[in-house]
């Protein structure tokens, strides 16, 4: 019996006429839209912003973690973080390192991504910056095979977009998993969002409306 590592690499011969293609990511699936369904986000998670009417109690966030489909149970709805300041979110459109390193950003451009349904760029540099924390091999190889199985295999309706060079890599790490199996697949998969991403975000109605709220703050006060 194949592993689920052996999933994801591509079928030859007679067996691939035996197995249907995965569909392109630009094609729309019953599956998928139940999920994007399922998934569509309240107006807004970041609970410090103004125009915030959205109670995260203990009630949603179990029904919220019930709904999803990644087996990542620690990566939270939200990051926890602190009230940005108006410094730090204009600094967020100087450039997409340092938005990426602020939790509240993150918060904010994981939000973004939910409206575009790929959310699960995100989720997935997560859950790699989370392995590079562990030390107990267990533990490795528990989250690796999780982040392989939400997120590398062609089977998951969470799969993110690598090239075949980073996924051989992968496929051959997954052997002896280690805490940075996953870094070539982190850094494509980070250079997507700053690319394709991130200058849409700085374009959407999310960041002008949390510009614009700020605007509003300083001429009151």
């Amino acid at each position: 019996m194949p592993t689920v590592y052996e999933a994801g690499k591509q079928y030859t011969g007679s067996e691939s006429s035996e197995r249907p293609l995965p569909m392109s990511r630009h094609e729309t699936s019953p599956s998928s839209v139940r999920r994007a369904s399922n998934q569509r986000p309240s107006a807004c998670c970041f609970c410090w912003c103004c125009c915030c009417s959205c109670s995260w109690n203990e009630e949603r966030e179990r029904a919220w973690r019930a709904s999803r489909d990644t087996k990542l149970e620690t990566i939270p709805n939200c990051e926890a973080c602190t009230k940005p300041s108006p410094d730090e979110i204009k600094v967020w459109a100087q450039s997409f390192d340092k938005l990426m390193k602020n939790p509240a950003g993150r918060n904010v451009f994981r939000e973004f991504l939910r409206t575009e349904y790929s959310e699960e760029n995100m989720l997935f540099w997560l859950a790699c910056e989370e392995l590079k924390t562990e030390c107990s091999k267990h533990t490795i190889d528990e989250k690796a095979r999780m982040i392989y199985e939400d997120y590398v295999s062609i089977l998951s309706p969470k799969e993110v977009s690598l090239d075949s060079r980073v996924r051989e890599v992968i496929n051959r790490k997954m052997q002896e998993p280690s805490s940075h199996t996953f870094d070539d697949a982190q850094l494509q998969i980070y250079t997507l969002m700053h690319r394709d991403s991130y200058p849409r975000f700085l374009n959407s109605a999310i960041y002008k409306s949390l510009l614009q709220s700020l605007s509003r703050s300083s001429s009151e006060s």
